[in-house]
């Protein structure tokens, strides 16, 4: 039997599956998407804990070319451990340390929650009121719908049908920019009816309005005086400053290149800067009495406001006032908020319950499978069955999976074509196109342009998540589709039953 027969004829099949297994192995041994499997025991020491983590977060740093990360642990309501590896500077080669202060991102969103919510303690707001009543300074837009529907808890919960907003304008610090006000103009612009949830910088850049407006106070001093300096948060600001020492790290984007410390005109949705420690307290004091927030309230940050929340259903259950929450497996509340940004990405996530929460903050956008493989971690460690985050660990085999069947397929299509070559030179030349070879064609001609469209997009969310691994799913693509259009044109040569036999000879 021919090599030709076995995966062009009734055992494709067969040859499929094989190249496709050989294909998954191939590119996860590359990309690293199959790590050893790593022991972590349920109710280990945390010395045990440590040691692993201090070998672990090395060899994922350089898996995936990730400069460095500040990590911080509470156990039983308490910092146990507070860690930095890595650089914070390439070019320069400077270490990050524990008390750099970093950009968190949109974690800032769950401390702009806070300083809401004290503002509703104290009686100066009602989170069902429209926001527009106690805005003096600036007015909504009109709008399709009332503005009474822009409530204080719909932008608290991302229900107020205002716009994402723009994530790409940055800043050097000191560079003139916008006003919040002249931002909040260009921006809150309603892209929906305020009943669905749609995550939205806007919406707490309102937020930081109505703060400044009810209070009397800057947004900055606010949020120091009332909930960072009273939460032990010492270290942590929204406000840049050139003095600040150690330098905050310099970011690193998805293709590895540096984005120097920046600023937005906005700094409720992802101002903050903070160290890991910082925000460790903040994680505990959801966890215990702290002189900000009553008991009561704190319940009410964590109760959810709608859990339909698209595609963040795939890692989280639903969304409350500020923050991500989800059920675990055995019945306990999670916590939690990421955030990302130009060249930063970074992810807290608390068990009230238990008193244990995980801080990690890291100075690269390619850090999304990293720091679910260490929630993963600290999850198995602490006894919890499963925290969503995991779920981009599976999502990772499933997309390698992916690709080792679009090899195996590429490959099969490359033998043919092959064949299609060598029965082209036996003088076989009648051009005969049928409707399979257009749908063929059709297939290859989207592929490639879906691909080129990928290519001219400043963000995309699959890039985002899987940094390494969505190249190799473009390349296979391409691949595929090539080989493909290659495919609907060699083999709509008509070929003889003489020129068959004499192939197989």
């Amino acid at each position: 039997m021919k090599v030709t027969e076995v995966f062009i004829g009734s055992r494709a099949w067969i040859g499929l599956i094989i190249l496709s297994l050989l294909a998954f192995m191939f590119v996860a041994m590359i990309t690293g998407s199959v790590l050893p499997k790593q022991q972590v025991r349920p109710g280990d020491p945390l010395n045990a804990f440590l040691s692993h983590m201090n070998g672990r977060i090395p060899a994922l740093l350089e898996q995936y070319q990730i400069p460095g990360c500040s990590i911080a642990l509470v156990q039983n309501k308490e910092i146990v451990w507070l860690q930095a590896y890595g650089c914070a500077d390439l070019e320069s080669g400077r270490v990050l340390s524990s008390d750099t202060q970093m950009r968190v991102q949109s974690i800032s969103k769950s401390v702009t929650a806070w300083g809401v919510m004290k503002l509703a303690e104290r009686g100066l707001i009602d989170l069902d009121a429209p926001v527009s009543q106690y805005l003096k300074s600036w007015s909504l837009p009109e709008m399709d719908y009332a503005l009474e529907a822009i409530t204080v808890r719909r932008l608290l919960s991302h229900t107020a049908g205002l716009p994402l907003g723009d994530v790409f304008t940055i800043y050097s610090p000191g560079e003139e920019m916008p006003s919040l006000k002249e931002k909040l103009t260009q921006e809150v612009v309603p892209m929906m009816d305020p009943v669905g949830f749609s995550y939205s910088n806007t919406g707490y850049n309102l937020l930081e309005l109505l703060i400044e407006e009810v209070s009397g106070q800057d947004f900055v001093e606010y949020m120091r005086t009332e909930v960072l300096l009273p939460l032990d948060m010492n270290r942590a600001t929204f406000d840049w400053d050139s003095t600040m020492m150690p330098v905050p790290p310099t970011g690193y984007d998805l293709n590895g290149e540096p984005v120097p410390v920046y600023v937005y005109p906005e700094k409720a949705s992802g101002g903050l800067f903070a160290t890991a420690g910082d925000m460790a307290m903040f994680a505990m004091a959801g966890m215990r009495d702290n002189p900000v927030l009553s008991t009561e309230s704190i319940k009410l940050l964590y109760t959810p406001v709608s859990d339909k929340i698209g595609i963040y259903e795939l890692v989280f259950d639903a969304y409350g006032l500020g923050y991500y929450l989800e059920k675990l497996p055995n019945g306990m509340l999670s916590v939690s908020h990421g955030g990302q940004g130009s060249g930063i990405m970074t992810h807290f996530q608390a068990v009230p319950e238990t008193g244990d929460g995980i801080v990690i903050l890291t100075n690269s956008q390619r850090s999304w499978p990293f720091i679910a493989y260490l929630i993963n971690d600290w999850a198995q460690w602490r006894g919890f069955p499963s925290v969503g985050m995991g779920t981009i660990i599976w999502a990772r085999y499933v997309l390698n999976a992916i690709i080792g069947v679009l090899m195996a397929m590429g490959f099969l299509l490359f033998l043919r074509v092959l064949t299609a070559f060598y029965r082209r030179k036996l003088g076989q030349k009648r051009f005969d196109f049928h409707g399979i070879q257009w749908i063929h064609a059709l297939v290859a001609l989207t592929i490639i342009g879906f691909l080129l469209w990928c290519t001219m997009q400043e963000y995309l969310f699959l890039r985002s998540v899987f940094p390494i691994l969505s190249l190799w799913l473009g390349a296979a693509l391409l691949m595929f589709a090539v080989l493909l259009l290659l495919h609907a044109l060699l083999l709509s040569t008509k070929v003889s039953v003489g020129t068959i036999s004499n192939l197989n000879k």
